[in-house]
């Protein structure tokens, strides 16, 4: 198999890669990620809401037309809306008939395992050493610990951009309460996740749209550039500056802000607190981002490489 199109169907976003392998060399033929917001609701245990369930069905409904132009065979994903919604299984029926292939939703284990993959072979100097991958989804947010390329420790934890908005940010912008009950949460969840000592401090990936997001607005760049943002240091203090920015500023500023896609501009915010805490916790100075997650690492374990 040389060509493949994997698809990864996310809390906040539904995203498409297709791209055929030539020795070690990868060709992208399409890249694409569509902010469907399949799992809104799912910070107040609701199910599937119609509206991001239309939207999701839409854009693979566009996917599976890119994939068959390209002739690739179809690898579909979903992870944390999918895993919770009560009401889950009618969606994955319907989108099964549209890509005509079966949803595999993944548990939090394997969620973290492919986003692994996908890191290790985009930076294999840092995989050399101790690495620390974090994926900050919508839902949830996986943490893989490693030291010289093995696995040490995973787990996924109930912390994301979606789900601590619709918890406890009623206001706009957000009031100091609301946002300290967002941090709050997100330091207890972290207090029992054994990372890393202090002597033994890992290069710190982050993968996933909240950290690309954050890499491109401390850029300031006017539009997305995947070579601009992949293998960006971003700093404590930038990432600390974009904080405060969005922590003052209401919907209509934060549409306005360079580098901020409009459609994640509701729950930016908690994203960007929970990166910041994360990287507080850690105790490292910076995150190298990662523009290739779950969808590349299913790309590569589909074409045998790594």
């Amino acid at each position: 198999m040389s060509r493949v199109a994997t698809i990864d169907i996310g809390t906040n976003t539904t995203l498409l890669l297709v791209a055929e392998a030539s020795g070690n060399s990868i060709t992208v033929l399409e890249d694409r990620a569509e902010i469907t917001r399949l799992g809104r609701g799912i910070g107040s245990g609701g199910g599937l809401g119609q509206e991001g369930i239309d939207r999701t069905l839409a854009a693979l409904s566009g996917y599976a037309v890119l994939a068959r132009v390209h002739e690739a065979p179809i690898f579909a994903i979903g992870t944390e809306a999918l895993r919770r919604a009560p009401n889950a299984a009618d969606f994955l029926c319907r989108a099964a008939a549209l890509l005509d292939t079966p949803v595999d939703v993944i548990d939090g284990k394997r969620e973290a395992a492919l986003t692994f993959l996908a890191a290790r072979l985009s930076f294999p100097q840092a995989a050399a050493q101790t690495m620390m991958v974090v994926d900050l989804g919508g839902g949830s947010t996986e943490f893989i610990v490693a030291r010289r390329g093995a696995v040490d420790f995973c787990a996924s934890l109930p912390l994301g951009s979606v789900r601590l908005t619709e918890r406890h940010i009623h206001h706009d912008p957000a009031l100091a309460h609301e946002v300290e009950a967002v941090r709050a949460e997100i330091v207890s969840q972290l207090a029992a996740t054994p990372f890393p000592a202090k002597a033994d401090r890992p290069c710190l990936v982050g993968v996933a749209g909240t950290v690309t997001t954050l890499a491109a607005m401390a850029q300031n760049l006017q539009s997305y550039a995947p070579a601009l943002v992949h293998g960006y240091q971003l700093t404590m203090p930038a990432l600390e500056k974009q904080v405060d920015r969005l922590r003052v500023s209401t919907q209509k500023q934060r549409e306005a802000m360079p580098g901020l896609d409009p459609r994640r501009a509701d729950v930016i915010l908690s994203g960007a607190v929970i990166l910041s805490e994360i990287v507080r916790r850690v105790g490292v100075a910076e995150v190298l981002v990662s523009d290739r997650g779950i969808r590349w690492g299913l790309l590569y374990e589909k074409l045998g490489l790594g």
